[in-house]
């Protein structure tokens, strides 16, 4: 996964694979879904995304099954 913002355009870009595009789904206002020929979701790409979220502040973490549900149980 690669999370890109692109400031000049005010854009937030997030690939999940690089398989080639074959479709762009408007999802609502200023939000694309793309996919690739099996339907299945290649990026998605926020447009305004300064007004929509703190783009200053966009973090990533990975939630494993065990600590997920050990996080429930709590």
């Amino acid at each position: 996964m690669d999370v890109k913002y692109f400031e000049d355009t005010d854009t937030l870009l997030i690939d999940f694979s690089d398989r080639e595009i074959v479709e762009t789904r408007d999802a609502g206002e200023d939000l694309l879904i793309e996919l690739d020929g099996d339907g299945k979701i290649v990026s998605l790409t926020v447009e305004h995304a300064g007004e929509r979220i703190d783009v200053s502040n966009v973090t990533y973490v990975q939630i494993t099954a065990s600590r997920a549900w050990s996080d429930l149980s709590r």
